[in-house]
């Protein structure tokens, strides 16, 4: 008989593997912080700063002792490297060897397209490039290509030489050595990756570490939510891995309630414990770029709350704002809040309850108190409301 996850668990066991269901308390720097990013996977990097960095909020929301200088020093240490699985992350350093398989795959999959974008100087400029950094060490896209001409290629204003940068990086032949005001500073891959990390694993070896390490994370996923945690492979190897698994008995399917009472068929581990402790009933902000939300529509399915970033859409049709950060309370996602820094302060525009959420003063003084953490741990002195700030659920 097919194990079956009722919803309030299956939000539980989610909230539990992204490291959401317990206080955001204890250490958050050196091999704590390290560990803590092991055990989510990675961490999405993002330039927004309208409160405070994705990756600072990601990690923020989790050990709420953490604070932005704890970062680099992982970095500076090479217990992270940064790379690449949907978008920009930082990643504990021995997972590297699983991500040679990445690189062979940007490398054949960005070349002829980024080829044709930089027409003929960017082979040659990846040359430039290479010879630039071994004979005079690292470098950021600032210290090359400055004679130039700029993409004219969407919102990558880029020269040829930061593109060879790029996709150098992405195809492993560089590493991020630092990062400077936020720009990434490249060298060799020989000089920041230790030596016992850059020999390739076969390449299954390294399908199954990612199936198993997405799932282990997931802890209930189909073939293509597996796919898509690392985003290194194929929604076609992620469904052969899952099947292989079953055929064996180390899976088993499970049938988890979705938000609206229906059922969808997932896999997990065989046996394994799918219990999960109840969330503090604290409230916490969460990054937009936050693993819990990540996919979009598997949080959707979870917890019924629909959620799109509207950075790119013009202002006049966003439905929310510009950036704006969903509230989790509990095992629950109860609304959204639009707020940004101004000066010294940080100021709430809007606040949007989720349907069926009363915002009463026992809510509004747990929000406020969160605010007010927020707040400190972004540098500001206080917390502003712009008048109207309550608005109806949409």
């Amino acid at each position: 008989m097919t194990r079956r996850l009722d919803n309030a668990t299956a939000r539980r066991v989610f909230l539990d593997r992204h490291a959401l269901a317990e206080p955001p308390t204890g250490p958050s720097k050196g091999d704590d912080l390290h560990a803590l990013i092991e055990r989510l996977g990675f961490v999405q990097l993002d330039s927004v700063r309208t409160v405070e960095r994705a990756h600072h909020m990601i990690l923020f929301a989790r050990r709420q002792s953490y604070r932005p200088a704890h970062l680099p020093p992982l970095l500076a240490r090479r217990q992270v490297f940064e790379h690449w699985t949907h978008d920009a992350a930082v990643i504990p350093m021995g997972f590297y060897p699983h991500w040679h398989i990445r690189f062979a795959r940007d490398r054949r999959g960005l070349h002829g397209k980024w080829e044709r974008w930089q027409s003929h100087e960017f082979l040659s400029k990846c040359t430039e490039v290479m010879d630039h950094i071994r004979e005079n060490g690292p470098c950021g896209s600032g210290d090359v290509g400055a004679d130039e001409g700029r993409s004219k290629g969407g919102w990558w204003d880029w020269h040829p030489s930061k593109t060879a940068l790029e996709y150098l990086w992405r195809a492993g032949d560089l590493a991020v050595t630092r990062r400077e005001a936020f720009r990434k500073v490249y060298d060799l891959t020989e000089r920041v990756i230790p030596a016992e990390l850059r020999d390739p694993p076969p390449e299954a070896d390294s399908i199954d570490w990612l199936c198993r390490g997405a799932l282990a994370r997931l802890g209930f996923a189909t073939p293509g939510e597996i796919a898509a945690f690392w985003a290194h492979v194929t929604p076609a190897e992620a469904k052969q891995w899952c099947e292989a698994g079953l055929a064996t008995g180390e899976l088993e399917p499970l049938e988890v309630e979705t938000a609206d009472g229906g059922l969808r068929k997932c896999l997990t581990f065989a046996g394994a414990n799918l219990a999960a402790p109840e969330p503090p009933g604290r409230l916490r902000v969460l990054s937009p770029f936050d693993p819990a939300l990540r996919d979009r529509k598997r949080a959707e399915r979870l917890f019924g709350f629909h959620y799109r970033i509207e950075i790119f859409v013009p202002a006049p049709q966003r439905v929310y704002g510009y950036y704006v950060f969903p509230l989790l309370e509990g095992d629950r996602l109860v609304g959204r809040i639009d707020m940004a820094r101004a000066g010294a302060a940080l100021h709430v525009n809007a606040l949007w309850p989720e349907r069926g959420v009363s915002w009463g003063s026992g809510r509004q003084a747990r929000l406020e108190a969160e605010l007010a953490r927020l707040a400190r741990f972004a540098g500001l002195d206080q917390v502003t409301w712009a008048d109207g700030w309550l608005r109806a659920a949409r």
